[in-house]
């Protein structure tokens, strides 16, 4: 049972056991600007696993909103319920191995159900492991720069990929103007240099920039119809999800459990999406620690054991209630990156970085699904968002990555390992990174190593050798 801390320490939310309990108006506050964000954006992101479920799944309409539902309702667990730090999402770069493999290997809808079973009770079995072990904690803290900066930048290349060349012809060339055009809003209103100048000089400036996400989506969801890139077919009324109808199709309890063939053909898979989520963790963790010099009052605990449980329980619960793998990820880095952006600049703007990241999830998720206005108006968009946030998802793991590694040897290890992480197969990039590592920089750090040979060869050419 959870236990209330006193003081201080109970503004923090409720402790029980290595998690936090933080209920949302009284541990954290609503920010508007994450609040819309979460009502637009994160739900039309949500809803891209709507025609996948329907179409190879053999769920209705309704039933595959329901679905969508629940898994939005678990990674909205992860801040509220578990005192993670990050905004989490899908771990997006393994959905097409998973599809593939699902698909392919599998004929009707309960047995594509039953393998996302298997897959999801395997990474959580992996997770569980790893975390009461203590071996995923002392992993990130042994990661080398270099190995670090080469995830993370993988995660860029592959985000770019995935928008420019896998799914380009189903999204970005279906509606390249609209698309374009809300992620170079985005891009603009986030990160641009002088932009920031001209909020300090204009205040609606100011107010706009705040709302992170949410301007480009709108200013996608105008321009798209204005050139006949976007239809709506707005319907009107309240969505019943069918719960116990959806339950029936795809709940193990109600089709039947994964045979023990299926557990062994999802090992594999399961451990190339551990390696793309601890790629992710470190990726989220890298974001905190650039902002939290700017918010010493705000201080975050980043605990890699409490993720590993955290991530473990939610994707148990997902694979009996939803099981549609691997939707429970640990960080979606373009929204983490632009509510942490927000919480840098200070407590007026953002009091705490659960406050946004609360705001953005539980405060907005629970409402769209259930209003079909909502629902149905951002159908038609749901492309657009998830371009738009993997376009974010690279430029800001693309400049993550680069203030990791300061060494000119590591940041060509760093590209060498995100090039092979997003071209090859996830072991397969991980193994080229570990190599080059090793073979190009022999330890942890290169300016360490750099001045131990710069030190060594003076000895030489001194004639003193090594002593």
């Amino acid at each position: 049972m959870a236990q209330t801390d006193t003081g201080a320490e109970a503004r923090k939310g409720w402790r029980w056991g290595l998690f936090r309990f933080r209920v949302p108006f009284l541990h954290t506050r609503l920010c508007w600007p994450e609040f819309l964000q979460g009502t637009a954006l994160a739900s039309a992101t949500g809803l891209a696993l709507v025609p996948m479920m329907t179409t190879h799944f053999g769920l209705s309409f309704e039933e595959a909103v329901t679905m969508s539902l629940i898994s939005g309702f678990l990674l909205g667990t992860a801040p509220i319920l578990f005192g993670e730090p990050y905004a989490p999402g899908w771990v997006t770069p393994a959905l097409p191995l998973v599809l593939t493999f699902v698909l392919g290997a599998y004929d009707t809808p309960e047995e594509r159900f039953q393998a996302m079973t298997a897959l999801a009770i395997t990474l959580s079995a992996l997770l569980l492991f790893l975390g009461a072990s203590g071996i995923g904690r002392r992993f990130m803290e042994w990661l080398p720069d270099a190995l670090k900066a080469g995830l993370i930048l993988g995660a860029a290349i592959a985000a770019f990929k995935r928008v420019f060349v896998d799914d380009a012809p189903d999204y970005l060339l279906a509606q390249p103007i609209a698309t374009i055009t809300a992620c170079a809003v985005c891009l603009i209103f986030i990160f641009s240099i002088p932009f920031r100048l001209l909020k300090t000089r204009f205040r609606f400036l100011h107010v706009l920039g705040g709302l992170g996400l949410l301007p480009g989506f709108v200013v996608a969801a105008i321009v798209g119809p204005l050139v006949g890139e976007v239809q709506y077919d707005i319907e009107w009324g309240i969505l019943i999800p069918p719960f116990l109808e959806t339950w029936g199709k795809v709940s193990p309890f109600a089709i039947g459990w994964p045979s023990w063939e299926m557990y062994l053909a999802a090992v594999p898979l399961a451990l190339v999406t551990y390696i793309i989520l601890f790629g992710d963790l470190v990726t989220g963790n890298e974001i905190i620690r650039d902002a939290s010099a700017h918010r010493p009052d705000d201080p975050i605990d980043i605990d890699a054991t409490r993720s590993h449980w955290s991530l473990a329980v939610r994707n148990g619960v997902m694979a009996v209630a939803a099981p549609f793998f691997p939707t429970q990820g640990s960080v979606w880095t373009g929204v983490h990156v632009a509510i942490v952006q927000r919480w840098r600049q200070g407590a007026r703007a953002m009091p705490t970085l659960h406050s946004g990241i609360a705001s953005y999830y539980f405060m907005g998720l629970p409402f769209v699904f259930l209003l079909l206005p909502l629902l149905t108006g951002l159908k038609p968009l749901m492309g657009i968002a998830l371009s738009l946030t993997l376009v974010l998802t690279g430029f800001a793991c693309a400049y993550v990555a680069m203030a990791v590694v300061r060494h000119p040897t590591e940041r060509g290890v760093a590209l060498l390992t995100g090039a092979a992480l997003a071209f090859f197969e996830p072991w397969q990039g991980l193994l080229v990174g570990i190599i080059a590592t090793f073979t190009l920089i022999g330890g942890r750090s290169a300016d360490a190593a750099e001045a131990r040979v710069t030190e060594l060869e003076q000895r030489m050419w001194r004639g003193e050798g090594d002593k």
